[in-house]
């Protein structure tokens, strides 16, 4: 059960994100999520709300709704159960994940919410970083789970980031929770991922891991930092539409963040491999053509509206 130091950890690690009066949280009737419910029930009393969002891919998620109501009842919380639609694709749960924070986001407008907290703790980053090493992520991915972000608007804060899973259920022992089986759904990569960190044991501490991730996100905050000021001395926007980048002499990883900058401006999504080919295209001298734009090479990389294909 929650204890008085509990209480005074999780304001402080709230503090250090939000100064926010009231807040909105992401339940869903895990273990996880009703611990942060509890905590911040008893942090906030009277400034928080929740919401549970339900995907509508499993029979049990209306009964799991259900079950954070009757917490949030007794816990004097308001609640509201949000009902998505999810495309059926190939990964079914990053649809699911769009679409939970595509409604999170705008419960927490209509209500007048400028921040939601989600339970991710520190196992849960240590299991992104695994896997995201597993794909071969770069600097950004393998910084795993931003404390904060926006979301359309919202702050999107994770003040459990220091907590383990087992601290957050010692909290709720005793508590109805529900048990989501596709966490132990062999299809999952996060499966696998938790799995390898149980058989580990010490030898790999979650904890650690994710101190790793924290120090990564750090870098990645100074590189993207230096992006931004190569920008304004190396970029310049001509008359006709075109950006010319001087990238010469700049670290490769530098380059890239400026084309991806510069690209993402005109709303042309790019991914890694695809910009990296880009590039290796620029570097051998040819021009390279992304979505509606065209990357011609030279001392300065011109960026322009691709033409029209006949």
């Amino acid at each position: 059960m929650r204890s008085a130091d509990h209480i005074d950890r999780f304001r402080t690690d709230l503090s250090r994100l939000t100064a926010a009066e009231r807040i909105g949280l992401a339940v869903s009737g895990g273990p996880d999520s009703m611990a942060l419910l509890h905590l911040a029930a008893a942090a906030l009393p009277g400034r928080i709300e929740a919401a549970t969002v339900d995907h509508g891919l499993r029979v049990e998620g209306a009964a799991e709704a259900a079950l954070v109501a009757r917490a949030c009842a007794a816990l004097g919380v308001p609640h509201a159960t949000l009902h998505v639609e999810v495309a059926r694709q190939a990964s079914i749960q990053a649809a699911a994940r769009r679409a939970r924070y595509e409604a999170l986001a705008g419960w927490a407008r209509g209500r007048g919410l400028a921040v939601i907290a989600t339970a991710h703790h520190a196992d849960d980053q240590a299991e992104t970083m695994l896997m995201r090493l597993g794909r071969g992520a770069g600097l950004p991915g393998l910084s795993g789970i931003r404390e904060s972000r926006d979301l359309g608007g919202v702050l999107l804060i994770r003040p459990l980031l220091d907590w383990r899973r087992a601290d957050l259920s010692a909290i709720v022992q005793g508590v109805e929770v529900a048990d989501d089986p596709s966490n132990a759904d062999p299809r999952h990569d996060r499966t696998h991922a938790r799995a390898f960190l149980a058989m580990a044991g010490n030898r790999l501490d979650p904890a650690r891991l994710a101190a790793t991730a924290a120090h990564l996100a750090e870098a990645e905050a100074a590189l993207d930092w230096m992006a931004g000021e190569a920008i304004r001395s190396r970029v310049e926007r001509v008359g006709d539409g075109r950006i010319l980048a001087d990238l010469e002499g700049l670290p490769r990883e530098i380059a890239r963040r400026i084309l991806a900058r510069l690209i993402g401006e005109s709303d042309s999504l790019v991914d890694g491999p695809t910009l990296d080919s880009a590039m290796a295209r620029l570097d051998a001298g040819q021009v390279a053509t992304l979505g509606a734009l065209k990357l011609s090479p030279g001392r300065r990389i011109s960026i322009e509206k691709a033409p029209p294909r006949r």
